[in-house]
C-alpha cells in the first residue's frame, strides 16, 4: 500500500501540475471557444436577417449547422491539448457522414433543393405556380417539401427535389396574366360584327386591364363556323372571376345580337327498309 501511495505521490509531483494545467486550459478554451462560436453565429444570423434574402427558417438551420461544425472543431482542438490523436476522430466523423448521406440520400437531396430554392426564390408563399406536376397556390415553402393547394382545394405536398429538377411556371411573377377563352359563331354570321360587339363588352368586365387590351381575333375555322379567341388580361388574383365573366359576356352578347347557335353539319344517307316478315295466320 505504501508503494502505491508513493507511486501516486510521485506521479502527482511530476505530472499532476501538467495535467491540472491542461484541464484548466481545456476548460478555459471551451468557455472562450463557445463564446466566440456564439458571437460568430449571432453576427452571421444578424447579417442574413438584415439582408432579407433568406427565409427565417433557413437562417435558423444555417446557424445551427455552423454552430455544430464549429463546436466539433473546438472539441477536436481541446482533445489535441491532451495529446489525443484527432485523426481517428476525423475518420470516424467522415464515416458517420458517409453512412448518414447514404441512408438519407433522398432526404438530403430534398434538403439541398430546398436550400437552393430558398436562395434563388423561384416562387414565394401565395404565388400561383405549376411545379412538380402540380398547379395551385403555394401555402408553405419548407426545406424538404413545398405545400400547394390546388384550385379544387386539395392540399398537395411535393418534394423540393422533384420541383427543383423540373420546370417551374410562376403565374404570379408578372403583374398581369392572359385569360384564354374561345367563342364560336355560326356559319353565315358576320365575324367582324361579332368581334366589334365583343370588344367593348369584354373591356368593361371588372378587373380586365386596359393595357394590354383584350385580344379578340379569328383563331380557326371549323365545320360549325369560325372560332374566335377572346383573351382579356388581368391580375392573377382575379383570373377565375374574369374567366367566368368573359364566358357570360360572350353568351349574352351573341344572344342579344340574335346569332344562331353553331350546329355541326350532318349528312344523312338513305338506308333500305327491312323486308317484311311472313304474315302469321
Amino acid at each position: 500500500m505504501n508503494i502505491n501511495l508513493d507511486n501516486v505521490s510521485t506521479f502527482i509531483a511530476t505530472q499532476g501540475v501538467d495535467i491540472g494545467l491542461k484541464i484548466i486550459g481545456a476548460i478555459v478554451a471551451w468557455i472562450i471557444g463557445r463564446w466566440l462560436i456564439n458571437l460568430a453565429v449571432g453576427l452571421m444570423g444578424k447579417g442574413l436577417d438584415r439582408a432579407g434574402k433568406l427565409d427565417p427558417t433557413l437562417v435558423k438551420y444555417l446557424k445551427s449547422i455552423v454552430s455544430v461544425l464549429l463546436t466539433v472543431v473546438l472539441i477536436l482542438a481541446i482533445l489535441g491539448l491532451f495529446g489525443v490523436e484527432t485523426t481517428s476522430f476525423a475518420a470516424l466523423l467522415a464515416g458517420a457522414g458517409l453512412a448518414i448521406g447514404t441512408a438519407w440520400g433522398g432526404l438530403l437531396a430534398h434538403f439541398a433543393a430546398g436550400v437552393f430554392m430558398q436562395v434563388l426564390r423561384p416562387y414565394k408563399v401565395g404565388d400561383f405556380v405549376q411545379a412538380g406536376g402540380v398547379t395551385g397556390t403555394v401555402t408553405e415553402l419548407g426545406l424538404f417539401t413545398t405545400t400547394i393547394v390546388t384550385p379544387d382545394n386539395v392540399t398537395t405536398i411535393v418534394g423540393n427535389n422533384k420541383i427543383f429538377s423540373d420546370n417551374i411556371q410562376n403565374y404570379s411573377t408578372l403583374p398581369v396574366r392572359r385569360v384564354d377563352c374561345v367563342a364560336k359563331v355560326a356559319n353565315g354570321v358576320d365575324v367582324q360584327d361579332a368581334i366589334a360587339r365583343l370588344r367593348p363588352v369584354i373591356a368593361a368586365i371588372p378587373n380586365v386591364t386596359q393595357t394590354p387590351a383584350p385580344d379578340i381575333e379569328i383563331l380557326e375555322f371549323t365545320p360549325e363556323g369560325p372560332k374566335l379567341c377572346v383573351r382579356p388580361y388581368t391580375n392573377n388574383e382575379h383570373y377565375w372571376q374574369v374567366y367566368f365573366d368573359t364566358h357570360k359576356a360572350i353568351v349574352d352578347t351573341f344572344g342579344a345580337a340574335g346569332y344562331p347557335v353553331p350546329e355541326t353539319p350532318m349528312s344523312y344517307r338513305g338506308l333500305p327498309l327491312p323486308a317484311p316478315g311472313p304474315v302469321q295466320a
